[in-house]
């Protein structure tokens, strides 16, 4: 039976590079599927690409656009579809959540997606919320804070690489602008108390 899936994290855990080693296993089986991602993201436009450099076209989407339209669409065009992604899901509207049920119970097909779960300030984004409250089954990507505890908060920094406390909530960037950190050091952080660990390069 298909299920809606919410495949959640801090910055920096992977989400993208999950999510496109799941459509490799489903296309390497001769299934279809499609990518969806958030048009506001342009990091990569076009595409979908995680850190460590794998990439895939995907669909892009507005936040006013009707995703289970969308994906009725695409099969009229191109025939079957066997699982549809999501990338930043965060950035779905609480409707388009609503629509992404529609496409797993009406349509019987698989959709995963993958986000944040909460912003800079600690705050739940409305495409996570809903996805909390609504997806059938919920998954954590780890990745580990500098102090070496596991990583759920998000920390924004500016261009001198200190803490950002104040501004609005979507601002697109990777990790020049955000450090994932755990509970505790965010709590440092924010009173003024902790110091940013920048991402080092990866030992070889």
């Amino acid at each position: 039976m298909a299920k809606l899936y919410f495949y959640y994290s801090a910055m920096n855990a992977g989400k993208t590079t999950t999510l496109l080693q799941s459509a490799h296993n489903y296309r390497e089986r001769g299934m279809r599927v499609t990518i969806l991602a958030p048009r506001l993201d342009t990091r990569a436009s076009g595409k979908v690409a995680s850190r460590i450099g794998l990439e895939a076209e995907a669909t892009r989407f507005a936040e006013q656009d009707d995703l289970e339209a969308l994906i009725r669409a695409d099969i009229a065009r191109h025939g079957r579809l066997h699982c549809v992604l999501v990338d930043e899901a965060q950035f779905l509207s609480k409707s388009q959540v609503w629509q992404l049920s529609e496409v797993v119970d009406a349509l019987g097909i698989p959709v995963l997606c993958y986000g944040l779960r909460t912003d800079f300030r600690g705050e739940l984004f409305a495409g996570s919320a809903a996805l909390l409250g609504w997806a059938d089954e919920l998954q954590e990507i780890k990745t580990i804070c500098h102090s070496g505890s596991k990583a759920t908060m998000n920390v924004r920094v500016d261009a001198q690489g200190r803490a950002v406390a104040e501004g609005p909530q979507v601002e697109i960037g990777g990790n020049e602008r955000y450090v994932s950190v755990s509970r505790r050091e965010f709590k440092k952080v924010m009173r003024g108390e902790g110091e940013i660990q920048p991402l080092q390069p990866p030992l070889l």
